[in-house]
């Protein structure tokens, strides 16, 4: 069974606790199985690589590491400010998120 989230890819999230508390980014991908989200720019991490046909150089990079779901609050993005989700069912019987905050459906 697939579990459902607040957030979803393409979304803009707040980050609530850790190293980048209060900064805002776009989550690129979901990873269900863990319950973790990576976000663009976000909880970066140096990966020291080796030299390979993509990096002849090998070196250092930086890269994103995935964040916890629950330290992700999504940003509304009619208001711009972070809400909190729930869920309820539209006028045509599809589950939607909504803002709680103002009421609205989310995308």
């Amino acid at each position: 069974m697939q579990s459902k989230y607040h957030i979803k890819k393409g979304d803009t999230v707040l980050v609530l606790s850790g190293e980048d508390k209060g900064r805002e980014g776009k989550v690129l991908k979901m990873e269900t199985k863990t319950d973790r989200a990576i976000v663009e720019g976000l909880n970066l991490i140096s990966k020291h690589t080796k030299p390979n046909a993509k990096s002849p150089q090998g070196g250092i990079i930086k890269k994103e590491a995935p964040i916890h779901v629950s330290n992700l609050m999504l940003i509304n993005p009619a208001t711009g400010k972070p809400t909190r989700v729930g869920r309820k069912l539209n006028d045509k019987g599809k589950l939607v998120r909504y803002s709680k905050k103002t009421g609205e459906e989310i995308k």
